[in-house]
């Protein structure tokens, strides 16, 4: 297919899909999967929705551990003022505090049992768009990921201090090679409150206390937003599916399974993926299924992550990273390297199952994404090119496959 085929239908599915409201587990969510549904069964793809549990946000479940931790932490103050011996029930009450919010803000957004939101939280439903292509009963399966929800904007989104940095010390940002921790804030906050609580240091206790009040407000402030357009993060990410099935469709790749599955409650850090793995991952050996993960994939240079993680960094095999590169050389792809990510996608869940997964990003001429979590992020900024060398680059990768 022509790239100027592939870039028309990129933007058409962007362009179609960025006008409705997608928060996590809204009806806008579903009514965009069913767009993704219809789209993709119109290409010979035997494609459904699938319901799964879910949380609707992260930030209401970390305000609230950020709560915790502030009220704690204003308590063992007290503690301070009334007792300057020994540890009164006050400063226990800062320590068990502190320590059970930052212990819960690391769960949540690692993603391990996720106890904060499932106890403050009433489960709702996600909706993701499962689509198959070629034989059922092939041995080897590619499962290409994307999410069509949309994210809240914040404060804490603004590109003020980026944009600066770029402008005044590229040199800075070109030796980067992650985005800024910016979930280590919010856990040190109540991290702070134990240990001021403990030690008996009132400055660390007023520390945590601010920190952990400005989470809060934070969380709020994402919490109460609606969604942004989504255009480059992730519909970017559908659009490849889309054009991918289209290509499947007139050129398949004999032998290969290939799953597209675009999810929904992604920002709320991975709902959807997971309930896709609880139902499919048993019927998926880890030994013939690859996963690559495409998600804001418009922003002008292809990023093969080597890893990701926003407390514990966790690289993808070197493996499939090296097979994903190769494939991209060969097809005479940029693709830089080198760069992680201190946040997280829904490629993060195949590769804690022992899956081997790529996630595939993009950063403009600055290293930056620009528009990212802002209101800002329309179909009109997206550099559609850009995509299209994904879909190229997948398709090569699904046919190196076959002899791996």
């Amino acid at each position: 297919m022509p790239a100027h085929d592939d870039e028309e239908l990129l933007r058409s599915v962007v362009e179609q899909l960025a006008p409705i409201p997608r928060l996590p587990t809204s009806p806008g969510e579903r009514a965009a999967a069913e767009l993704i549904r219809d789209r993709l069964a119109g290409l010979g793809a035997r494609a459904g929705i699938e319901e799964v549990p879910a949380r609707s946000s992260y930030a209401w479940p970390i305000g609230m551990l950020s709560a915790l931790a502030a009220g704690a932490g204003l308590a063992a103050l007290r503690g301070h003022r009334l007792s300057h011996h020994g540890l009164s029930g006050h400063r226990v009450i800062g320590v068990v505090g502190g320590a059970l919010a930052a212990a819960g803000i690391v769960d949540d957004i690692s993603g391990r049992w996720l106890v904060g939101r499932r106890t403050v939280m009433r489960p709702r439903t996600a909706y993701n768009v499962v689509a198959q292509l070629g034989p059922a009963e092939a041995t080897r399966t590619l499962c290409v990921l994307a999410h069509h929800d949309a994210a809240p904007s914040g404060v804490v989104f603004q590109q003020v201090a980026q944009e600066w940095l770029a402008e005044h010390r590229p040199d800075v940002v070109e030796r980067m090679t992650s985005n800024p921790p910016l979930w280590w804030p919010v856990i040190a906050g109540p991290a702070l409150v134990a240990l001021g609580s403990a030690t008996g240091h009132r400055w660390l206790t007023r520390v945590g206390v601010a920190a952990s009040a400005t989470s809060l407000a934070a969380m709020v402030d994402i919490g109460r937003r609606p969604a942004v357009p989504g255009a480059n993060d992730n519909l970017t990410g559908v659009a490849a599916l889309v054009a991918l099935a289209d290509r499947w469709r007139t050129d398949p790749v004999p032998g290969l399974r290939l799953l597209l599955v675009s999810a929904g409650a992604e920002e709320a850090l991975q709902e959807g993926i997971r309930g896709f793995a609880a139902r499919h991952f048993p019927q998926l050996p880890p030994q013939r299924t690859w996963f690559v993960n495409l998600d804001t994939i418009g922003s002008g240079r292809l990023v093969l992550l080597e890893g990701e993680g926003p407390v514990r960094m966790r690289d993808y095999a070197a493996g499939v990273k090296d097979l994903v590169a190769g494939c991209a050389a060969a097809e005479g792809i940029e693709l830089l390297r080198g760069l992680r990510s201190r946040n997280s996608t829904d490629g993060a869940v195949p590769n804690r199952y022992g899956y081997p997964t790529a996630t595939i990003v993009s950063v403009d001429h600055r290293k930056l994404i620009p528009h990212y979590h802002l209101d800002t992020d329309l179909p009109e900024h997206v550099d559609y090119g850009c995509v299209a060398r994904a879909v190229r680059l997948v398709e090569a990768v699904a046919r190196k496959l076959v002899y791996v």
